[in-house]
């Protein structure tokens, strides 16, 4: 729900899924500056309650348009 609200804040679309080894993954794609934001906050702030001890990323790559729309949680 977090992640949803920051993502609608941020301008980013994708998606985050919680893994059963207490990891997250998932996908964003936006402006460059929006998937910074979003990236900064997830590898910073992240929900409340979370722990976060590492953050990658990968697969980083310019889009001439978005795959996706929307930003939603998956499980």
């Amino acid at each position: 729900m977090y992640t949803e609200k920051e993502a609608a804040r941020t301008g980013v679309a994708g998606w985050v899924k919680n893994t059963r080894g207490g990891t997250v993954v998932g996908q964003l794609q936006g402006p460059a500056d929006a998937v910074e934001r979003m990236k900064s906050w997830l590898d910073r702030v992240g929900s409340p309650g979370c722990r976060i001890t590492r953050t990658t990323f990968s697969n980083e790559r310019p889009l001439s348009a978005l795959e996706m729309s929307g930003f939603s949680t998956r499980y």
